[in-house]
C-alpha cells in the first residue's frame, strides 16, 4: 500500500505562486506514474499534471500549460506541482495520485490511479 500526503496549499492573491508537495510512504514511489489532479467548488474534479517514473516525460492540463509544473523526487519520494501567477479560477482541492506502473500514456486519466490522497486546499484571490 502507498500512503500520499499533500501539502503546502494555502489563500494566495491572483499573480501569486504557490508550490503543493505530495509525499508518498509505504512504498518506494519510483517507479510510478505520478498525477496531480483538483476539484473546484461544485465541479468534477480535472486533470492537472502528470509525470513519468523518472521526471523524464511530463503532461500537463492546456487550462494550466505554462503556469504549472509537476516535478518529481525519487529520492525524498516527493512530487510537486509549482504553481505560478494563480488565478481565482485555480481555486480547488488538489489531488495527488500514484498509479505503479512505468509506461507512461499520459496520466491524464483518473481511473488509472490505484492511489490517492486526502487534498489540500487552494484559495485564489482576485
Amino acid at each position: 500500500q502507498v500512503q500520499l500526503v499533500e501539502s503546502g496549499g494555502g489563500l494566495v492573491q491572483a499573480g501569486g505562486s504557490l508550490r503543493v508537495s505530495c509525499v508518498a510512504s509505504g512504498r518506494t514511489i519510483s517507479s510510478y506514474t505520478m498525477g496531480w489532479f483538483r476539484q473546484p467548488p461544485g465541479k468534477e474534479r480535472e486533470f492537472v499534471a502528470a509525470i513519468n517514473w523518472n521526471g523524464g516525460t511530463t503532461n500537463h492540463a492546456d487550462s494550466v500549460k505554462g503556469r504549472f509544473t509537476i516535478s518529481r523526487d525519487n529520492a525524498k519520494n516527493t512530487v510537486y506541482l509549482q504553481m505560478n501567477n494563480l488565478k481565482p479560477e485555480d481555486t480547488a482541492v488538489y489531488y495527488c495520485a500514484a498509479e505503479p506502473v512505468r509506461t507512461f500514456y499520459g496520466g491524464s486519466r483518473s481511473s488509472q490511479y490505484d492511489y490517492w490522497g486526502r487534498g489540500t486546499q487552494v484559495t485564489v484571490s482576485s
